[in-house]
């Protein structure tokens, strides 16, 4: 049996009991892992005034594959996303969320299967920002004026949106390759070229152009992004293999997992050429630290993704069929997945776990 050595990242808020409960699972499936487990985040912040310490970084790099548990970002103010740190650093460039409706879960909706392909490094994520009020800020709003651009910006914060020809051409590349491997039918790229004809005007037309490429093997379309939102909520039935820039992506992402019942629902793995991290698409929730509450569905998905990634192809379809069966009984899940009248028997993530890694045992 082949060992595997990967990175494991606990997080914070709700990530080490997610990710406690993730490892169980996977280690009962029978695949052989040495977890090498790294620490980031906001609680290592605290201790070492470092989000990201280089140390994680070359255990991914050594690893080449990560899981990874939700790590905190503070709104509006303080430092910046770790994930998004961890995302440039590593240059893992395509995000996928995949959002397959599993029986049981609570959802409006019926059959949903999409899979959302998000640029991961560009874009307004970019992260080149400037403060208002500061003299940064001020130089940006005079080149502006002196371009012969007649906005008046001077009492603005502003933020850059770079769109470039070489990310949106291996990003829609990545999709339909995705599209091909995984024997899916269409792709639609979404954006706002309408608006924004500069940037994402470039994505589109890039897009198109490989498009042509794939014309023999799969459709290919596109939806402006305020339109895709309405259609995705009316039929969503219609799409498959979604394609977008960094914004558009996480936004939408998050729009498909309400489709499956939330984000407890929805798994998602970050590619670059040779690392991969995989993550629950969710935040930290750290109001729910340490209750042994929270859903762990999205992060054992994850790990479903993970383990056909190293190719344990027949371990992830045991975890992931055990996962299906337990959600469709609904007897040992967590409080999402009850109904009003039967949240009282909910069990707790760890209960959950043990009752999928039972059912692999059968």
């Amino acid at each position: 049996m082949k060992k595997h050595n990967i990175t494991l990242i606990p997080g914070d808020g709700i990530g080490p009991e997610i990710t406690s409960a993730a490892v169980q699972c996977i280690e009962a499936t029978g695949v052989d892992i040495q977890w090498d487990i790294q620490n980031a985040g906001l609680d290592v912040f605290k201790k070492t005034n470092d989000l990201l310490p280089q140390c994680v970084v070359y255990s991914i790099k050594k690893n080449r594959v990560a899981l990874k548990g939700p790590l905190t970002t503070p709104v509006g103010s303080g430092i910046r996303s770790v994930n998004v740190a961890l995302r440039m650093e590593l240059d893992l460039y395509a995000c996928i969320r995949p959002c397959k409706l599993l029986e049981g879960a609570r959802s409006r909706y019926k059959d949903i299967d999409i899979v959302v392909v998000r640029e991961n490094t560009e874009d307004l994520y970019a992260g080149i920002e400037f403060n208002y009020g500061t003299g940064e800020a001020l130089k940006i709003a005079e080149l502006i004026s002196s371009l012969g651009i007649k906005k008046n910006i001077s009492n603005s914060a502003i933020s850059i949106k770079p769109i470039s020809e070489l990310a949106t051409r291996r990003i829609v590349r990545f999709a339909f390759e995705y599209a091909v491997k995984n024997n899916r039918k269409k792709v639609t790229v979404v954006h706002k070229a309408n608006i924004m004809k500069a940037t994402d005007g470039l994505f589109l037309w890039v897009a198109r152009e490989v498009a042509q490429q794939y014309q023999e093997k799969v459709e290919f379309e596109d939806r402006i992004v305020d339109n895709m939102c309405m259609q995705l909520v009316q039929k969503p039935e219609l799409y498959d293999v979604l394609v977008l820039p960094n914004l558009y992506g996480d936004i939408i992402s998050d729009l498909c997992a309400g489709l499956i019942g939330g984000l407890g629902m929805a798994p998602g793995a970050n590619f670059g050429d040779n690392i991969v991290v995989f993550e629950a698409v969710h935040g930290s929730a750290p109001r729910y630290k340490g209750m042994n509450k929270v859903n762990p569905t999205a992060m054992l998905l994850s790990s479903v993704l993970m383990l056909q990634h190293i190719q344990e192809k027949k371990a992830a379809e045991r975890l992931y069929n055990a996962v299906a069966d337990v959600i469709k009984e609904g007897r040992y899940v967590t409080y999402d997945l009850k109904g009003k009248t039967d949240i009282a028997s909910a069990v707790g993530t760890s209960e959950m776990a043990d009752a999928i890694i039972e059912r692999m045992r059968r």
